[in-house]
């Protein structure tokens, strides 16, 4: 009897034992997988289709960072329902540091135009990680457009049936031209929906739809060949680029200002460290000389910040374009 219950003591001891052993290991085990990251290929989620400008941006990015982590850095695209698809895919991937949207503001205004449907909460689902670059918003027109600058549109829009491309319902290209072609010029321009601002542009380079409303990556070596026209940039200044393009401010409409930034985000819950490694990695990346000149080349500028500047910075443009939303009305609507 006495034996017996020896025997079931040391076979409890024994259990606590290996359970505070195993819990030990556990921690250990998370400790290092956290300390020593990244230890295997990390994958960065672009929600648009391949040649927009937030899928220039994040390749552009991947090759710096695969050598500044030491492990490889790559893309993959999953577009579709105006970046919905490739946000909700990141939001519901594992919070391990190996998995990363990068998106534009379409990430912020996608829940507010779409309302639940959207599946996905920027604020809850999801941990901000840096803005490595931003990039002025453009109206462009197919050069057999008859039209060089916004009243030339404008007189156009009012007289024949016109649309405009842009990488999908309610992006921000797609509230800023249906706010300019609707509430300032009471005009009837259709709005075409594709899976990014590169197949959107191509449209309009082919004519297929004669309006594009995006991002300006990419556009530059459109206007020299001479197969569109920029009508009109959100920059404040002309762009070096496209000197013979005006701005929307010497236009007249000095309150359009909707550039487009390129935000990295990580899965809600991944650990603090890791966020501040990857912070670090993007902040050495975009101050390379290599990827300056080639954000440069595609006319980005570059921005960065700490953890916390990035984290201020998105909070603000969560409460700005909540605001114009609701400025111009825009209903929630499926994609």
């Amino acid at each position: 009897m006495f034996a017996s219950k020896i025997i079931k003591n040391k076979f409890s001891l024994t259990c606590l034992s290996l359970a505070a052993l195993s819990l030990t290991w556990s921690s250990v085990s998370f400790a290092q997988s956290t300390n020593d990251f990244p230890n295997k290929p990390i994958r960065l989620v672009v929600a648009f289709a391949p040649g927009g400008s937030t899928d220039i941006a994040a390749r552009i990015l991947a090759q710096s960072l695969t050598g500044i982590l030491k492990v490889p850095v790559f893309v993959e695209n999953k577009p579709g329902a105006g970046a919905s698809i490739g946000t909700q895919y990141v939001a519901n991937a594992a919070p391990d540091g190996y998995t990363y949207l990068v998106t534009s503001p379409s990430f912020i205004v996608n829940p507010l135009t779409m309302g639940p449907t959207a599946g996905y909460s920027p604020d809850k689902d999801f941990a901000p990680v840096s803005i490595p670059a931003t990039q002025p918003m453009a109206v462009v027109v197919n050069e057999k457009i008859p039209a060089k600058n916004l009243v030339e549109l404008k007189d156009l829009s009012l007289k024949k049936d016109l649309s405009y491309a842009t990488a999908g319902n309610g992006t921000p290209p797609n509230l800023t031209c249906d706010n300019l072609f609707r509430q300032y010029w009471k005009a009837d321009v259709t709005h075409i929906p594709y899976k990014g601002s590169g197949p959107a542009l191509i449209a309009s380079v082919s004519g297929e739809t004669p309006i594009f409303c995006g991002a300006v990556a990419g556009v530059s070596q459109f206007v020299k060949q001479g197969k569109v026209k920029v009508v009109a940039v959100s920059s404040d200044k002309r762009l070096p680029s496209m000197p013979d393009s005006p701005t929307f401010a010497e236009q007249g409409y000095p309150e359009i200002k909707d550039d487009l930034w390129v935000g990295v985000f990580a899965p809600a819950k991944t650990p603090k460290e890791t966020l501040l490694k990857m912070n670090q990695a993007i902040s050495q990346a975009i101050t390379s000389k290599d990827v300056l000149e080639k954000l440069d080349q595609n006319d980005f500028i570059t921005v960065g910040g700490t953890l916390e500047q990035t984290v201020e910075s998105v909070q603000k443009d969560l409460a700005r374009w909540d605001k114009t939303v609701k400025a111009i009305k825009a209903q929630p609507q499926a994609k």
